[in-house]
């Protein structure tokens, strides 16, 4: 089965307790993870994964804007990620097709270093990249047409919506280009939040949208549609950014959920 989890929602624990989270994860029935921060202690990463039977078919690691990006993908080959994403570009770098063009441009660079690794780099989406129109079209599409072929995107389900996007419909203009989902659900306000430039000031407005996501049973958003519209290879990521709850039983509920869909 393609379905993953996030491990930065279990960030609480950890780096406390690699050994016992990761066991926990095992537990559950899933075999793969999303890594996060894997490049404190690779060696260490990699070897809690095997010991759980877990491996990293994907991670979160900041791209575009590294200082050192050699340093972050020796870390992915290390724990043996196999696709790595750029969680985040600030919104204030989506109002302009040239702004966004640069952003293609390093992903392009960073992709051509991590090939020969056996990695393949991609960019993963909050609101914003689809609440800003370029021509018409969500910036997250903008940013598509500039990418070269080997750098892919994994599409978060819940936050494109959040955006204004008919995340179905996008999913189907973006074809193979997916390669993975962002899987969480949750209240979808009737208006795109206006999100500030300064970073400082981002958690102030999304901060309560986060906090009203729900597993993927539950909500607004018609997941199943999502699924159907994506390809059919894309790695199904459990994720939720925050969560009023038990976090290991939203976890529980939403592999439940994608299994019984065949994800």
């Amino acid at each position: 089965m393609s379905i993953s989890l996030q491990l930065y929602r279990l960030r609480d624990t950890f780096f406390t307790d690699m050994a016992g989270t990761l066991a926990t994860v095992r537990e559950i029935g899933l075999e793969q993870v999303e890594a996060f921060a894997f490049d404190r202690v690779p060696t260490e990463y990699r070897a809690a994964l095997d010991a759980a039977g877990l491996s990293a078919a994907s991670g979160h690691a900041g791209l575009v804007d590294a200082e050192d990006v050699a340093r972050t993908l020796d870390a992915a080959a290390e724990v043996g990620i196999g696709l790595l994403i750029d969680p985040m570009v600030p919104a204030a770098r989506w109002a302009r097709a040239e702004d966004v063009a640069r952003t293609a441009e390093r992903l392009n660079e960073v992709a051509a270093l991590a090939a020969p690794m056996g990695i393949e780099v991609g960019y993963h989406n909050h609101s914003w990249e689809t609440s800003t129109l370029l021509d018409g079209r969500h910036a997250l599409e903008v940013l598509a047409d500039s990418l070269a072929p080997q750098v892919r995107l994994e599409v978060d389900a819940y936050w494109a919506s959040v955006g204004g996007a008919d995340t179905p419909a996008l999913l189907r203009r973006l074809g193979e280009r997916v390669a993975a989902l962002h899987i969480k659900n949750g209240v979808v306000p009737a208006e795109p939040p206006v999100i500030p430039e300064a970073m400082e000031e981002v958690m102030a407005v999304i901060g309560p949208i986060t906090r009203a996501q729900k597993p993927a049973g539950e909500g607004d958003i018609d997941l199943e549609a999502v699924l159907a519209a994506a390809p059919q290879d894309t790695i199904k990521v459990i994720e939720l950014d925050d969560y009023d709850g038990d976090v290991l039983d939203a976890v529980r509920a939403s592999y439940a959920w994608l299994s019984e869909r065949g994800a």
